[in-house]
């Protein structure tokens, strides 16, 4: 019985000058289930609308217009924020260096293994379900915080920096028992469920 290949989810946007590799990738991923979008240029790239799900981008090192590396730079600039896998056939380690430093998934050399490449985008998507991710909990952390009242937002620093109620109090002017109940609004309304849990919230706020 022939073992089914494993269909796999998410979008990859392929940018390579050269038809030839464009074709045999888009063949290779669309094989296992994701959805491809091959691209000759960094504009055809750029003007791609913006998708609902998990994507990456292989691109290529040297290109006629500008340099995978190049590419790499106004993406950062423009805040795309996608993880890039670089496939090229002249790469050397200074060049690999530079792309990995400046935040890169990976760095293959052509003709890359089937298996290499495969684990390489999903590693890829991967990363960009954790970024998403995280992007959806701070946007509601900071949401939960915006909720907060001025003097409940200095109840909070207070209680983060590790403060006692009645420091707080003193530093604030005002009784301990209005500390208290200002410090379980906070809790309720930043859904906390202890001191340990509000500290994260403030580091993850703080980044």
């Amino acid at each position: 019985m022939t073992p089914t290949t494993k269909r796999e989810a998410g979008l990859v946007h392929v940018l390579d000058d050269d038809a030839s590799v464009r074709t045999a990738l888009t063949r290779l991923l669309s094989a296992v289930g994701y959805e491809v979008r091959a691209h000759a240029n960094a504009a055809s790239y750029l003007l791609q609308p913006t998708a609902d799900v998990p994507s990456c981008l292989i691109l290529d090192v040297r290109m006629p217009e500008a340099s995978g590396l190049e590419i790499q730079d106004a993406l950062a600039r423009l805040r795309v924020n996608v993880p890039i896998i670089f496939l090229t056939g002249h790469g050397d380690i200074p060049m690999s260096v530079k792309a990995m430093r400046a935040g890169a998934s990976d760095f293959l050399t052509k003709p890359v293994k089937r298996e290499q490449l495969l684990s390489a985008v999903r590693a890829a998507l991967a990363t960009q379900i954790a970024r998403n991710a995280d992007r959806t909990q701070l946007g509601e952390l900071r949401a939960r915080y915006d909720a907060l009242t001025a003097r409940e937002r200095e109840v909070f620093e207070g209680v983060v920096a590790g403060k006692l109620n009645k420091q707080i109090a003193a530093q604030l002017s005002i009784a301990e028992r209005t500390v208290k109940a200002h410090r379980s609004q906070v809790m309720e309304k930043m859904q906390a469920n202890s001191v340990a849990d509000l500290v994260r919230q403030a580091e993850h706020l703080h980044k």
